[in-house]
C-alpha cells in the first residue's frame, strides 16, 4: 500500500485536526488505498522537526503551550520553513498557516518552494490560490506534481470540486453564495434586535468571528473566495481587486427590521456572473433576499453556494464553512486527489 510522507506548514487547529486523525483513525486512509505518515512538522511557536522514519505524533501533540522542538532528534525552536519544505523527505506539503490577505505571504512562498521542489501541495489558504492561483497550479503541472486547494472557499465543503467533476455537460452561468460564516451569524443576530456591534460581539464571544474581525464585516474574505470562485469555475482571470466590494458595516438595526416586515432577510452576497459578451462580472455586497430566494434561508454560520447553469436551473450547496475538522477533512479530500492523480500517472 502506498504511504504518503507529509510535511505540514503550521501547526495550528486545522494542521492539529490533521495529525489527529493520522493518530487516531488510521483505517479511513487505508480504506481509500493509502497510509500517511508525517515526517516534518514546520511552526511559528513549537519552531521546526523533521524525522524521516515518522514522527510521534501522540507525543507532538501533547506537547505544552510554549514549548518548542528544540532538544528533540531533528528538532529546532527555529521555524527553517524554506529548509523543511525544500529538505525534508515529505511528499506532500499540507499548507495551514495564517496568510496576508494583500500579499498571498507566507503561504504563497511556501506553496512556490514545495511545487518547485517536486512535491504535491495541499492548501486550505485563500491567499495563495485568489491571487496566484493560475500561476501556481501551471508551477504544478511544470513539476508533475499536483496544487489542490479544495478548503480555500467553504472549508469542508466540496464546491470546486464537486462542480467540475459533477457538473461535467452543464454550462455555469454564474454562482452567488454565503461564504462568510462570521457575517452570516451576525446578520441572524440583527434580526433578534441586536446592534451590528453587538452582535459582532456576540459572534466573537463564540469563536465565530476573530478578535480584529475587519475582514468578516467588511467583505475582504468574501472577495477572495469570490475571485477564486470567478477564475475556477468561470474560466476568469480576475484578481481580487477586480471584485467591487462592500461590507455589512453599513446595515442597520432598522434596515433588517424593514426586511423582515417585507418577507426579506439581509445577507452578505459573493457573486460571479457571465456576461453576454463572455467577460465575468463580479462583486461581494449585502442583498435583501426574498423568501423564496434559495440563499434566504442559510442561518447561522453556514456557508452555501447557489450555481446558476443552463440545463438544470438553480443547484444550491450548503455546509459547515469553518471548523477545525471539517478544514482538516478538506485537506483529507486534496489528498485523495493527489493519490488519484498519482495511481493515474503509473497506470498512464
Amino acid at each position: 500500500m502506498t504511504t504518503y510522507n507529509l510535511a505540514l506548514v503550521g501547526f495550528g487547529g486545522v494542521n492539529r485536526a490533521l495529525a489527529e486523525l493520522v493518530r487516531d483513525d488510521p483505517d479511513r486512509f487505508e480504506s481509500l488505498g493509502f497510509q500517511l505518515k508525517i515526517v516534518a512538522i514546520t511552526d511559528l511557536a513549537f519552531g521546526s522537526l523533521v524525522q524521516a522514519d515518522g514522527i510521534d505524533i501522540a507525543a507532538v501533540l501533547a506537547m505544552p503551550r510554549g514549548a518548542t522542538f528544540e532538544g528533540l532528534p531533528g528538532g529546532s525552536k527555529d521555524p527553517r520553513n524554506q529548509e523543511v519544505i525544500k529538505s525534508s523527505p515529505a511528499d506532500i506539503v499540507v499548507e495551514a498557516t495564517f496568510t496576508n490577505p494583500t500579499t498571498g505571504e507566507p503561504a504563497v512562498s511556501h506553496v512556490r518552494w514545495a511545487l518547485e521542489s517536486g512535491k504535491h501541495v495541499v492548501t486550505t489558504n485563500k491567499g495563495p490560490v485568489a491571487l496566484h492561483g493560475i500561476e501556481l497550479t501551471r508551477l504544478a503541472e511544470e513539476n508533475g506534481v499536483r496544487f489542490e486547494y479544495e478548503g480555500s472557499v467553504m472549508s469542508g465543503t466540496p464546491v470546486l470540486r464537486l462542480a467540475k467533476k459533477m457538473f461535467a455537460g452543464l454550462q455555469i452561468e454564474g454562482v452567488q453564495g454565503i461564504l462568510n460564516g462570521t457575517s452570516n451569524y451576525v446578520l441572524g443576530q440583527m434580526e433578534t434586535g441586536l446592534s451590528l456591534d453587538q452582535a459582532v460581539a456576540d459572534a466573537q464571544a463564540l469563536g465565530y468571528a476573530e478578535a480584529d474581525p475587519t475582514a468578516d464585516i467588511e467583505g475582504s474574505d468574501v472577495r477572495l473566495k469570490v475571485a477564486i470562485l470567478a477564475n475556477e469555475l468561470l474560466g476568469a482571470d480576475i484578481t481580487p481587486q477586480d471584485v467591487t466590494t462592500t461590507g455589512i458595516q453599513g446595515i442597520t438595526p432598522d434596515d433588517v427590521v424593514r426586511a423582515l416586515g417585507d418577507g426579506k432577510r439581509w445577507k452578505l452576497i459573493g457573486q460571479a456572473v457571465r456576461e453576454a459578451d463572455g467577460s465575468v462580472a463580479a462583486s461581494v455586497g449585502p442583498v435583501s433576499l426574498p423568501a423564496s430566494h434559495p440563499l434566504a434561508g442559510i442561518s447561522g454560520a453556514t456557508n452555501a453556494v447557489s450555481f446558476d447553469t443552463d440545463l438544470l436551473g438553480s443547484v444550491t450547496v450548503s455546509g459547515p464553512g469553518a471548523g477545525r475538522i471539517e478544514t482538516a477533512y478538506a485537506l483529507v479530500s486534496d489528498i485523495v486527489a493527489v493519490d488519484s492523480f498519482e495511481k493515474g500517472s503509473i497506470r498512464a
